[in-house]
């Protein structure tokens, strides 16, 4: 079944190409040029994600999602801007997205994005994943293997390496990570991280794990 996207955008020519772009690679696609437009199609259609710019007429981007969120929609969002502070990139998260996209982005990017929330939200078939050079990574036994010989991993660096894995190109924030890898009542630390961090560096490649400096980290492919 097709996968439905709200496009909130008002650049018409930027809206009409993402729409064309995402047609193409079989996604349902409503477009919206204004926070009214979008909160309409909100309540009237089932939507699966959402694609928001945050400089469009009537609401800006950032309040009209947290509205959302505070009316308990939790529906997937990734915010395409051309604010790229790290103050803009914080309230985006702070307001609740799952992704920040800063224009211009490459729309093969965009792509990955999306299909990476989608996997989130609605699972993935996918158990081995090929790192490449004989290096792979088992989600279901969480297990790094490398030429089918395992490779030692502490727990919280094998969860940290899976959500990675499945979020791949995706910012995640510290306070993600934290949740993800920390049980209740555990303290997080940001040395264990970036000792953590430092670890799956040495295995898979530095340049595959990039730093988004006071936010989090990003798993990047080659």
């Amino acid at each position: 079944m097709k996968k439905t996207i709200l496009l909130l955008e008002d650049d018409h020519q930027l809206s009409e190409t993402v729409k064309q772009f995402l047609l193409y690679h079989d996604y349902e696609v409503l477009c919206a040029y204004d926070a009214l437009q979008a909160g309409e199609l909100v309540y009237e259609k089932h939507i699966d994600l959402m694609l928001f710019d945050v400089k469009v007429p009537h609401q800006n981007g950032f309040d009209f999602l947290h509205d959302l969120r505070s009316r308990k929609i939790q529906t997937p969002a990734i915010f395409i801007t051309s604010l790229n502070s790290v103050e803009d990139v914080t309230r985006g998260f702070d307001t609740g997205c799952d992704d920040y996209i800063r224009k211009p982005f490459a729309l093969k990017e965009l792509l990955v994005r999306i299909e990476s929330l989608i996997r989130r939200r609605y699972g993935t078939h996918d158990q081995k994943i090929d790192l490449g050079d004989g290096l792979y990574f088992d989600i279901k036994e969480s297990l790094l293997l490398q030429d089918d010989k395992r490779i030692s991993l502490k727990a919280k660096e094998a969860k940290l390496l899976a959500l990675f894995l499945k979020r791949p190109l995706e910012l995640l924030t510290y306070e993600t990570i934290f949740e993800a890898l920390w049980e209740y009542g555990e303290e997080p630390s940001h040395g264990s991280l970036r000792t953590y961090i430092k670890t799956l560096r040495m295995i898979v490649g530095k340049q595959r794990i990039e730093t988004v400096k006071h936010i989090g980290y990003r798993f990047v492919k080659e």
